[in-house]
Formats: structure tokens, sequence, C-alpha cells
């Protein structure tokens, strides 16, 4: 009888599953994008790039309304361009209003190595990083070509974000340093100032790097990741008027690996807030 009782509620559960299964048919399935994916060709490059679109959700309503942009360094589907659009939708909720309704670009990578590092003399670095030292080509493509390609397709502000983390921290503060009216925010994270010797923070920072705003962070790193971003900081904030919007946050309970979406929350907090206020 035992045995009998066991198999009769065997044979009731597979039935109430195969009922179950029953009721819930598939209507339609569709495929689900946050964005656009687009390949560019660069010249100045002389390969093709894609990019990755976040465009808001009234982008399409409204036709008339434009946007702010963030350019994303590392912003292919499988770095940071998910995650990263995913804080911006959440920020310009309504309800949030932590920052205004913004476009995300996000560069996916060829090299990253090639693309964001400037020439070095360090023999070792040149044994690691082959490819190297064509960092100013990469910013002449953002100059000439990516901006002004994604002001002509999509209706933009002038209001332009950079977000770099490691090397691509590395090269958002040789823009700051070089190039700083490329961009009002800069969003700059576990930057790789180590690189040929730390030989970026002996530059002077431009005039007009002292008008920007500026959010600095690091994890706990190691001492000369730590140290480097700390120096930039106090670099900044020796050029920088007492008015300036210049933040700078260590996040001892964090690494290289996930300081990244803590610090961005942290700067639109600090850069767009403090703007809407």
């Amino acid at each position: 009888m035992k045995i009998q009782s066991i198999l009769l509620a065997i044979l009731c559960f597979t039935f109430g599953i195969a009922s179950a299964q029953k009721e819930m048919v598939t209507l339609d399935k569709q495929d689900f994008s946050i964005g656009e994916t687009v390949k560019v060709h660069s010249k100045v490059l002389h390969e093709d790039r894609i990019l990755n679109i976040y465009l808001p959700d009234s982008y399409r309503q409204d036709s008339l309304k434009k946007y702010p942009v963030i350019y994303l360094l590392d912003g292919s589907r499988d770095e940071d361009f998910i995650h990263i659009s995913g804080l911006v939708q959440f920020g310009s909720f309504s309800w949030i209003n932590m920052i205004p309704e913004t476009i995300v670009v996000g560069i996916s990578n060829v090299d990253r190595k090639r693309d964001f590092t400037f020439p070095t003399s360090i023999e070792q670095d040149q044994i690691d990083f082959p490819s190297s030292g064509q960092s100013k080509n990469f910013i002449t493509f953002i100059e000439k070509e990516l901006q002004p390609y994604i002001d002509l397709s999509y209706r933009t502000t002038p209001t332009k974000t950079i977000i770099g983390q490691s090397l691509g921290g590395l090269l958002a503060t040789e823009i700051l340093f070089k190039k700083p009216t490329l961009f009002d925010h800069y969003i700059i994270v576990s930057p790789s100032l180590w690189w040929d010797d730390e030989s970026l923070l002996q530059l002077s920072p431009k005039r007009k790097a002292a008008e920007k705003a500026i959010y600095i962070a690091v994890g706990r790193e190691g001492e000369i990741m730590e140290r480097t971003a700390t120096e930039l900081h106090q670099k900044l904030k020796g050029a920088v008027s007492g008015t300036t919007p210049l933040y700078f946050e260590f996040f001892e309970d964090k690494n290289h690996g996930d300081a990244l979406h803590h610090a961005v929350y942290n700067a639109f907090v600090k850069l767009f807030q403090q703007e809407g206020e």
C-alpha cells in the first residue's frame, strides 16, 4: 500500500505540472534591446569601429527634445556599456532625478592598449604592450570624427561627459590635461597613471581644465594606484578655483574589478545633482 501511495503522489504531481504547462503558452517573443549598435569607419584610425548607443525612453516620443551625451570608454556590450546605461536610466527616472535623461555612447574596443596609452620610454612597458602609444590618434578620432558624428546623427546638447576606468582613466586624464575642452564632465576611475613612470602627473593642466567638473575615484588597488590617483586630485586641487566641482573618493572596500559601478553612481550624484540645484 505504501508503494502504491507513493506512485499515486508522483502521478498527481506530474499531472499537475502537465496541467500548468498547458495553461501557460507562449504568445509572442521579441528581442529585448536597450539601444542601437552602429558600425562606423574611421579615417583617422583606418578601421571600422562599433558604437553602442543608449537612447532615453523619451527620445522616440519627443522629436524636439535634445540630450546631453556620455562617452563611455570600454563601451562594448561585454564590458561597461550595459551597466552604465542602466545607471543612467535609473538615475534619470523622474522620482530619482539624479541625472538628466542622457544619451550614452559606448565605444567598443579594438585594441585598448594601443588607443588608451601615449608613447612610453619604459622598455618593459614597450615589451608588455607592444601596440601601445597611439592615444593621440584616438583622441583625434573622438574630437574630429566621433563627436561630430554623434551631434549630426542624434539630437544632442553641447554638454558632454567622459567616463574612463583603468587605462581608460589614463586616457580621460590625458584628455583633461591636453584637450580639456572636449568634455564638460570627467569621471576618472582607477586611472593607470603608473604608465610611462607616471609622466602624465608631471604635466601642468591647461587653464581650461580648471573649468571642468571632475570626479576621481580609486579602490583598494595597491600603493601605486592609490597614491597616483590621490596625487592627481591634489594636482588638480592646486589648479582649480574654490568653486570648481572637484571630487575624490577612496573606496576602501572595493578593488579594481568593482570600483567603477559604485564610483559612477556617486559621480552622477555629485556632478549632476549639484548642477540641478
